[in-house]
């Protein structure tokens, strides 16, 4: 098979679809892996250490399409590679499909198969999700703290305090992956931290790993009562393959102080907030209601190099799996990649993203 590497072109998104590592794996096992020029540039990996490995490098994204049966990418295709896609081939990648119809419907008339690394579930994980998840919790600490600051507008309060004087108060929307790396970096650092979930058994097993850590079960008489005195609220609610439930209305927002931020890490689904709208890396925040809102869509893609080796080390076995087998006999073979299937045969594949923009879905039909 070959294996199409193009270069991201979503802006300021410096992360690569595979490590030249992969690279010769692929190559060693018999296929061609066809690499758009720089695509590794954003993570330090030039070129040729993707020839050292075997692969081709080519001059344009259009020749990376063109050439491969398996494009692997990391965010969803951009509007300038809409006619490239073609009939038949594979997309790899995170879609994110029911915050965006316009892609959704490009996919479906293009006749690609879309599978997105965000819907393959495995024993109730979502293991192509994690790795993002994880950066990008523990990077929300990192910004809610920095945008925090008096001369950009924040409060002027350190999370962790200092002897004899309070830390500041952080509330974590979702005990999932992001929400318990937030949660561990935040009390890392001395915050009072305190988790909204709706899951039991979630609690308690964050009870019993985040000592310092308090479990409060979601509702929105716990988070109205919570919003006057918190200083950094984050965003971590996830509902598999479909759009953020809007948790924060504008009224909520109006009862925290003038100066706090919110992080919304789920803005690649729409985001969990009545007031949040995609942001970018050179330009992340925007004020409303008197709150700081940080909502860059590809979080991850600011540690790009960290994110990359992540991100390579869930996806290989199944873009190796696919590139020795194909679609039918890899999804045979690991059953959860059918879950991965959002759009086939210019249809859609994902109930949840269907449902979301009003579309009609059926199962994944091979043959």
């Amino acid at each position: 098979m070959i294996i199409g590497i193009p270069k991201e072109i979503k802006d300021q998104e410096y992360r690569v679809g595979l490590l030249p590592s992969a690279a010769y794996q692929l190559t060693k096992r018999g296929h061609q892996v066809v690499v758009g020029r720089g695509a590794g540039a954003g993570t330090s990996y030039p070129d040729g250490d993707y020839e050292q490995a075997g692969a081709k490098v080519v001059d344009s994204n259009a020749r990376v399409f063109e050439q491969a049966d398996l494009i692997v990418k990391v965010k969803e295709p951009q509007p300038s590679e809409y006619p490239l896609l073609r009939p038949g081939q594979l997309i790899f990648t995170y879609l994110h499909l029911a915050a965006n119809k316009p892609l959704t419907l490009a996919l479906a008339a293009s006749g690609v198969v879309g599978l997105a690394y965000e819907t393959i579930e495995v024993n109730h994980r979502l293991p192509l999700l994690e790795p993002m998840s994880e950066i990008a919790g523990r990077m929300s600490i990192l910004v809610g703290g920095y945008f925090l600051a008096k001369h950009y507008g924040g409060s002027g309060v350190l999370l962790g305090g200092v002897p004899g004087v309070l830390p500041g108060r952080i509330v974590v929307l979702g005990g999932g992956a992001a929400g318990v790396n937030a949660a561990r970096m935040a009390t890392g650092m001395g915050a009072d931290v305190t988790i909204l979930e709706v899951d039991l058994e979630r609690m308690r097993f964050l009870d019993i790993t985040l000592h310092t850590a308090h479990t409060l079960y979601s509702n929105e008489t716990h988070l109205m009562e919570l919003l006057p005195s918190v200083d950094l609220l984050i965003g971590a609610v996830l509902l598999h393959g479909a759009k953020a439930p809007r948790l924060v209305s504008r009224e909520m927002l109006r009862r925290m102080r003038p100066g706090s931020v919110f992080v919304d890490i789920a803005i690649d689904q729409g985001g969990c907030a009545e007031t949040s709208r995609p942001t970018t890396h050179h330009d992340p925040v925007f004020v409303e209601e008197g709150v700081i809102h940080y909502c860059v869509a590809n979080m991850p893609a600011a540690y790009a190099r960290t994110a990359t080796q992540a991100l390579t080390n869930a996806t290989y076995r199944y873009i190796e799996l696919l590139a020795d087998h194909g679609l039918e006999e890899a999804c045979r073979q690991m059953p959860a990649l059918v879950g991965g299937i959002n759009v086939m045969s210019g249809k859609l594949t994902c109930r949840a993203a269907a449902d979301a923009h009003g579309l009609p879905s059926s199962a994944p039909a091979f043959g």
